[in-house]
């Protein structure tokens, strides 16, 4: 692991990869018998099953696989050659103990009770059991299901636990884009509110202590276009929707925030996005920050006319 941004899709350091040369006309399961004697015929097959055997550098899974002198077979004894390509989901960073990762906007970050297969939970937990059927995959936090940016999952239960139980001290930075309807009446500010839920499922603040919870937005407008503003957004809680209710409640909805108050939907989204978070690695202490671009589509709405 290193410091610094991580824009790029990162692997562990997992591969152990031992390649061997076909030296006559064979198949690939005796081939594989012969060359990993040290291993059982179950430990082999089971290798084979979950993509831990490439050849020419794509992964093979059919034991007849025909083999001709020249030929070489890779063999990673430390995960598979499986490599994950998903739309939605796209990996940042990996290690040992988490994964990090871009999500799109549409995406749910769980399951709920209308959708329980594509979320990107279950994309996750899908790619680490191709290379390990037993591997198991925790939520850290959540981002809505039409916000789109960065979200942290743990392949550890302690960690995860760790991470959830002590949030504010590892995490030390969680800052959005988001395109409002109307222009903030201040350039720079901090909102401060107590939110709670209503029985539609709506958030919304109150003055009543007993009921709602500290929730504390700072904005900061970076440009604007006629009704519309780009804001630059640090939250220092993470209470469900607090973006969205503080700018609704200052009478700038995010665009595209039907639930919320918009009016318009230019983007055919919410005009929200996840561009940065900073943590302290549970395990090791590292410091790790996470960046993205702002969506092109946010600034070209607000970019000022010339």
């Amino acid at each position: 692991m290193t410091n610094g941004n991580h824009g790029n899709s990162r692997h562990f350091a997992g591969d152990n990869i031992k390649r061997y040369k076909v030296d006559e006309e064979t198949t690939l399961l005796p081939f594989l018998l012969k060359s990993m004697s040290n291993l059982s015929r179950t430990e082999v097959k089971s290798m084979l099953k979950y993509k831990h055997v490439a050849i020419k550098g794509s992964a093979v899974t059919q034991f007849d696989t025909p083999l001709m002198p020249g030929d070489e077979v890779e063999v990673n004894y430390g995960r598979s050659f499986y490599r994950f390509n998903n739309p939605q989901v796209k990996i940042l960073y990996e290690d040992k103990w988490m994964i990090v990762i871009e999500k799109a906007s549409g995406l749910l970050s769980v399951a709920n009770d209308n959708v329980r297969e594509k979320n990107a939970f279950n994309i996750l937990r899908d790619y680490l059991r191709h290379g390990n059927p037993e591997a198991e995959l925790y939520v850290c936090h959540r981002l809505d299901q039409f916000t789109s940016g960065i979200l942290l999952f743990s392949k550890d239960q302690e960690m995860m636990l760790e991470m959830r139980s002590n949030w504010d001290f590892y995490v030390k930075e969680r800052k959005y884009i988001c395109v409002t309807e109307n222009i903030p009446p201040r350039q720079e500010d901090t909102i401060e509110s107590l939110l709670t839920q209503n029985d539609r499922m709506q958030v919304y603040s109150t003055p009543d202590e007993d009921k709602g919870r500290l929730a504390v937005t700072h904005y900061k407008v970076i440009q604007t276009r006629g009704r519309y503003a780009l804001v630059d957004v640090e939250i220092f809680t993470g209470k469900k929707n607090q973006i969205r209710v503080h700018m609704s409640e200052m009478g700038c909805p995010i665009a595209g925030d039907i639930k919320y108050g918009a009016e318009t939907n230019p983007a055919r989204r919410l005009m929200l996005h996840n561009y940065r978070l900073t943590f302290i690695h549970p395990v090791n202490g590292e410091l790790l920050r996470f960046s993205l671009p702002t969506p092109p589509v946010f600034r070209k709405l607000t970019s000022p006319d010339k």
